[in-house]
């Protein structure tokens, strides 16, 4: 079933990847028309979409593999170098862009066919934005970075062509008026962008190293797992400690030590371990639990009490 969730999500890769062909098409048309150099970098990071895409088209692939003796945990952490990979090309597009709009702000340009221009790189910005929030919706949903990361960069996309159209619309808006010489907005408009997906990629980066390291699980789902434990110590009498949680892509992985009263006989201890996993299984899409149990009357039992009940 797990196997079966993750190959369905290869499909919004190849929907991503379709927008990108799309919009890079438009944009670049619009660039030829309008000899902007805000426009340019519209494109410019359009391509770098699409190659984002496929390599998250590659990721979603290979997480979606079952776990083997090589990889006993599964394949999906290579998510987390997708994302990197997508972070790392986005700060690349951005100095691109950056580059470009220096050589223009020193020499100036005149904008042309600035009408037509705008109008498909209006067009191309919607189609970006209905797949950047499928995208964003389905890597929440399933807890899928790769998805979740492409369609962030979808929307930055998105804004980035709102703000070129802005200033290239007042560039128009000046030129209508008789005034002359502000071709120079173009440029500015072009670095500003640059700032905002070098803004992005950091962010991406620091979340990417963040699961490469392991982070636990959000606050709220382990409050999810707490709740559950809790009940089952006040009715079943039981105690637990050293809970661990941590992410790998769309895969979650959790463990904790349950403490038992010692005349408890084997059967009884995996019965009430059975129960704890089912029920905690029961609240997460994909999820790895390891559980230890051990005799609640044994001073060793609770060596990991320096450790709080959330595993820090």
């Amino acid at each position: 079933m797990e196997t079966q969730v993750s190959h369905s999500l290869t499909r919004y890769a190849w929907l991503s990847i379709a927008a990108a062909i799309a919009t890079i098409a438009l944009k670049s048309y619009a660039y030829w028309l309008t000899n902007s150099v805000g426009l340019l970098s519209d494109a410019l990071e359009s391509l770098i979409n699409l190659v984002a895409a496929i390599i998250a088209l590659i990721a979603l692939s290979i997480a979606a593999k079952p776990a083997d003796n090589s990889h006993p945990f599964g394949h999906e952490k290579i998510e987390f170098f997708s994302s990197g990979a997508e972070g790392i090309m986005i700060l690349l597009a951005a100095f691109s862009i950056a580059i470009v709009a220096w050589e223009r702000l020193q020499n100036p340009q005149a904008i042309q066919q600035i009408d037509i221009g705008l109008s498909i790189s209006v067009f191309a910005s919607l189609i970006n934005l209905g797949v950047a929030r499928i995208l964003i919706a389905a890597g929440k949903k399933h807890h899928s970075i790769t998805l979740e990361a492409d369609g962030k960069h979808l929307m930055t996309d998105v804004w980035t062509t709102a703000g070129i159209i802005i200033g290239i619309g007042a560039i128009a808006g000046l030129q209508f008026f008789g005034h002359e010489g502000w071709e120079i907005l173009d440029p500015i408009i072009a670095i500003l962008v640059a700032i905002n997906i070098l803004w992005v990629g950091i962010g991406l980066m620091r979340r990417t190293f963040a699961g490469l390291m392991d982070v636990a699980l959000s606050l709220e789902e382990q409050g999810r797992i707490i709740a559950i434990l809790d009940d089952f110590e006040l009715k079943q009498g039981i105690k637990y400690h050293a809970l661990r949680t941590r992410y790998a892509g769309t895969q979650r992985f959790m463990s904790v030590h349950i403490l038992v009263p010692g005349d408890w006989t084997i059967q009884q201890g995996h019965d009430l371990l059975e129960s704890i996993e089912t029920k905690i299984s029961n609240e997460f899409t994909k999820i790895d639990i390891d559980t230890h149990i051990e005799p609640i009357e044994d001073f060793t039992s609770w060596l990991h009490t320096h450790k709080n009940r959330l595993g820090e």
